[in-house]
């Protein structure tokens, strides 16, 4: 992709003497992910991917919801089993691959698996949740444009002691190439934090290794 019909021909006719490659023109869709164009450039959207998981789930007429987490309501392992295991570890395991182009649904998908062992009703309330806020954000996306700069900017940041079953923090950082988002995850810490201090300097050096 981009604005220079001679660089890229002349990209292809380099590959094509090392690969043996078709070109299948302006890409439209490909494994569940849609391009859409924009004014300003583009939009991956994995709508119908989303459409999909919904009636998997058995949720299609859903009352949306404007977040896809509590953060302050307790997640503990000691509630009642859910009595389809399988089908929570289906789900969420969905919700994964969606989160290629949906940013915002790192943390409680996240969150999510760490369950997957034995998900309770409270996990399975959860994962109805998330799905609630994906029923009313079916338009969103990952927007790519041409950015005016190719600095590479990142952010992170971590919460302290938030697991309530063993104490860990979780982390969580964004990478941006211009103003293009390119890279982002959530992920629990591997090890007890004793400060809020520590719990931010492992989210810092975690981020830079990526």
């Amino acid at each position: 992709m981009g604005d220079d019909a001679s660089l890229i021909d002349s990209l292809l006719s380099r590959l094509s003497t090392v690969f043996k490659i078709r070109d299948l023109g302006t890409p439209s869709f490909f494994l569940g992910i849609e391009t859409l164009h924009t004014d300003t450039g583009l939009m991956l959207s994995q709508r119908r991917y989303m459409g999909d998981l919904l009636t998997r789930a058995g949720m299609s007429d859903c009352k949306p919801l404007a977040t896809p987490a509590a953060i302050s309501q307790p997640v503990t392992a000691s509630a009642e089993p859910h009595d389809n295991p399988t089908q929570y570890r289906r789900l969420v395991g969905a919700l994964q691959y969606l989160t290629i182009t949906r940013p915002d649904l790192s943390y409680a998908v996240n969150r999510l698996c760490q369950f997957m062992h034995s998900p309770t009703t409270d996990h399975w309330a959860l994962l109805k949740r998330v799905l609630r806020y994906i029923k009313g954000t079916l338009d969103y996306g990952l927007r790519l444009q041409a950015s005016p700069s190719t600095e590479i900017h990142a952010f992170s940041d971590s919460d302290w002691a938030g697991c309530q079953v063993d104490r860990k923090s979780t982390s969580g950082y964004a990478v941006y190439l211009g103003s293009n988002l390119i890279s982002w995850l959530s992920r629990k810490q591997r090890t007890m934090a004793r400060s809020s201090t520590e719990a931010e300097y492992k989210a810092l050096c975690w981020s830079q290794k990526r």
